[in-house]
């Protein structure tokens, strides 16, 4: 027990000092984590294989998954639909596609290794695009609402991806998708009902029965050989709205989150990163950056054109559309903890993945951001997605 005190000493002081490198360099803590956790586990000796320290990782994931969809409002969605689904899907497609042959073709890679390298790179990072989106106040505009929007439906591909590939299909995926299925339809209701009765209390029974949520369709989702990720991220989609009525919940549950369990998460994710096996993998690494971000401007930038987006918003959206963090880290590590890929392979698209955290957010940010003359592509959007509703009106005027 002694033994176990002192390692969590020691990861959850990893922690704190990634928190306030964080802070001081206005860089995401989710990428400084990772990057600690390099440090830590090839200089400190760190053991990313204890396993309590795999289940707070594990856990940690579940609840980011979860909150991710939670902060998806479905009027967004709704109200963006055919751009958002749009973008999404084609910044899913094209850079799986092209990372996946990309792998198998060139860098000779076997073929469920390739298939998770194009899972791992055709990501979206919700989490770095979100926190540019607050910096430059777009999360209040209808633009940053839609580039937010095709960020779910592109992480929304790579989790289902994952699932569908390389799930079992047996008698327990039948059970995982059925189940699945009626949690995801009776949830809103029930969850109202008991929030109703329940809830400003301080055991806070309302997160609780969160947790028995996802910690039962975690369990039918492994036992199906899929990712407990996928029903935490659509358990939280689901949830949204009934969030949206009790913020304080959130606040509990987002604070409890990010300050004990995601840094497990995200150290755990950078202690199995070898450098020997940078050194060794550069090459690789730049090339597959680069198909990387080349399949997602193919398949993006076109697109923002055809919705009327400017050239500088368009290339703006574009290179946002192109980073990657934590669903990219996620897809890796499930990878590598199956045996499906080695760690160097890991070590290889955990940095690829860390890269477009990096290289795209930078390049958006000094070179295509939006000025005040730019501040009409905000209404260009609008008047791609106005006309429908405009239309609808003067049809019941």
């Amino acid at each position: 027990m002694e033994n176990a005190w002192y390692v969590a000493t020691i990861w959850i002081g990893l922690a704190l000092v990634a928190s306030i490198i964080s802070i001081r360099t206005a860089i995401s803590v989710a990428l400084v984590e990772i990057c600690v956790g390099v440090v830590g586990g090839n200089f400190l000796g760190l053991d990313p294989h204890s396993e309590w320290i795999s289940f707070l990782a594990g856990f940690g994931a579940i609840l980011l998954r979860f909150l991710a969809g939670a902060e998806i409002e479905p009027d967004v969605l709704r109200k963006y639909g055919k751009e958002a689904l749009s973008i999404g899907l084609i910044a899913f497609f094209l850079p799986f596609l092209g990372t996946m042959a990309y792998a198998y073709y060139v860098a000779h890679w076997a073929l469920q290794a390739s298939m998770i390298c194009g899972i791992a790179l055709s990501t979206t990072s919700v989490a770095v695009v979100y926190a540019v989106m607050v910096e430059t106040g777009f999360n209040e505009t209808e633009l940053g609402k839609l580039i937010l929007a095709a960020c779910f439906v592109n992480d929304l591909g790579t989790v289902v991806a994952l699932g569908a590939i390389f799930a079992n299909y047996n008698y327990w995926l039948i059970v995982f998708a059925v189940v699945t299925a009626v949690v995801m339809f009776v949830t809103p209701w029930f969850i109202r009902w008991f929030l109703k009765i329940f809830n400003n209390h301080v055991s806070e029974p309302g997160i609780k029965l969160i947790f028995v949520l996802l910690f039962g369709l975690g369990w039918l989702a492994t036992r199906a050989n899929s990712e407990a990720v996928l029903p935490a991220y659509l358990l939280g989609l689901v949830v949204a709205n009934i969030f949206k009525e009790n913020r304080e919940m959130v606040r509990h549950l987002r604070t409890a989150t990010f300050a004990l369990l995601t840094p497990f998460y995200f150290l755990k994710a950078g202690t199995i990163v070898s450098l020997p096996a940078i050194y060794m993998g550069f090459g690789l690494i730049v090339v597959l950056l680069l198909v990387k971000m080349v399949t997602k401007f193919i398949g993006v930038y076109p697109l923002t054109r055809v919705f009327n987006l400017t050239g500088r918003t368009g290339m703006y959206t574009t290179l946002l559309m192109s980073t990657g963090l934590t669903f990219g880290s996620i897809s890796a590590l499930f990878g590598y903890t199956r045996g499906i890929i080695t760690q160097d392979q890991y070590t290889i698209l955990v940095t690829v993945v860390i890269g477009s955290a990096v290289v795209p957010t930078l390049i958006a940010q000094w070179f295509f951001q939006p000025k005040e003359r730019d501040m009409n592509l905000t209404a260009s959007v609008k008047t791609v997605c106005k006309p429908a509703i405009e239309i609808s009106m003067s049809e019941k005027g």
